[in-house]
């Protein structure tokens, strides 16, 4: 990493960037395997399963870069980063303090595969730091918060995060893709391992699925080791389209920010509307925090209509502009209800425990205009 690119926008567009033979943009390396050249042991021969091709490693450089790692490394999905990085932070059956409103994906591999993997988790208020010391064993060695909750926004207390991991020699994680980098850098907050869908911000088009691990050389490197048993490696031309698409994530995510807050000021005041969750609104329960943690509030919000999940059913049908999809983080503005998708595998129980009503919507705010995103929820709420 060149440490004299002092600014994220910077580090964005030059970080990682090796020139090859004077090409602006890095080749797409379309080659499975390479010559030897006298590498020492299994993980470093230059194999793709093995997350060491050129594209891999300029990628990699980039994203530890722009979050202050030493080390990082890009996967084949959101969930290889996650599954890959718990699997090997808990080996030899660890057990895990996970916050309790989590993307559902992390949720359902915790409640239905830990117990066969012989690791066992407890989930945690994450915005009560004074109920955690109790449920620490023996073997705990892990606390995971995600940076704003999906799909409620909710935004933990990441301080006491950090300072509760240090003082009980926990490895702290967290899952940083609402937020962004643009947003939030956990690791120049204290945090040891920050874990991303690179599918959503980090990428921002809707044309790859992949994930990012950022930390230390030592975690990451162990990380690594475990996901090449596993497999999990990211094409070396979605290794391309990531870091290019990575290249705009600032002014992507900047826009988003602005667009979100307008949006979610305006559905808040509408009569129809019964409850917004963001945490760039006054009315959010941890808007101060938010103010003091993060650079902007990010482009995702949830909310509920006055009349429930019916009158959601019709919303959602009348809508033109937003795609319905289980996604976020793109240039699109896409929608979706998360009891049908992203937390689909929870119990209903479970989910309205936590605010993720049948009739909750989670939007996730593209870079349309704003008015014409305005115009569009108007009409679907009065159609």
């Amino acid at each position: 990493m060149n440490d004299s690119f002092k600014h994220l926008e910077t580090k964005l567009i030059h970080a990682g960037e090796p020139h090859i033979l004077g090409a602006v943009n890095v080749p797409i390396f379309q080659s499975a395997i390479f010559e030897s050249a006298g590498e020492d042991g299994y993980h470093g021969i230059r194999y793709i399963r093995l997350n060491n091709t050129p594209n891999h490693l300029a990628l990699n450089e980039k994203l530890a870069a722009i979050e202050g790692g030493e080390a990082a490394l890009v996967t084949g999905s959101g969930m290889a980063a996650i599954s890959a990085a718990l699997l090997s932070v808990l080996s030899g059956g660890g057990h895990l303090l996970i916050q309790d409103c989590i993307y559902g994906g992390t949720h359902d591999f915790l409640t239905q595969d830990f117990a066969g993997l012989g690791m066992s988790y407890s989930f945690i208020n994450a915005d009560d730091p004074a109920s955690w010391k109790a449920l620490l064993r023996a073997n705990t060695k892990a606390i995971y918060v995600e940076s704003m909750s999906n799909p409620t926004l909710q935004v933990p207390d990441l301080a006491a995060v950090v300072s509760f991991a240090k003082e009980h020699g926990l490895v702290s994680m967290i899952d940083n893709t609402f937020a962004s980098p643009v947003n939030f850098r956990p690791l120049e907050f204290g945090f040891n391992l920050s874990l991303h869908s690179a599918t959503k911000y980090l990428n921002g088009h809707s044309d790859i699925v992949a994930g990012a691990v950022i930390g230390s050389s030592n975690l990451v490197g162990c990380i690594r080791r475990k996901l090449n048993h596993l497999g999990g490696a990211l094409d070396p031309h979605a290794c391309y389209l990531l870091y290019r698409g990575m290249k705009t994530m600032s002014v992507r995510v900047k826009y988003q920010n602005e667009s979100a807050q307008k949006v979610a000021s305006w559905l808040e005041r509408h009569p129809k509307v019964g409850k917004v969750n963001y945490p760039g609104l006054a009315s959010h329960a941890r808007h101060q925090r938010a103010r003091e943690l993060f650079g902007g509030f990010g482009g995702v919000l949830s909310f509920e209509l006055k009349q429930g999940s019916p009158a959601a059913d019709s919303f959602l049908r009348r809508l033109r502009l937003p795609l319905q999809t289980g996604s976020l983080g793109a240039v699109e503005t896409l929608i979706t209800r998360p009891s049908l998708t992203s937390h689909s595998g929870m119990s209903r129980e479970d989910r309205e425990r936590l605010g993720i009503t049948d009739g909750l919507i989670r939007l996730s705010v593209g870079i349309e205009a704003t008015e014409d995103l305005v115009d569009d929820l108007q009409q679907a709420l009065e159609g």
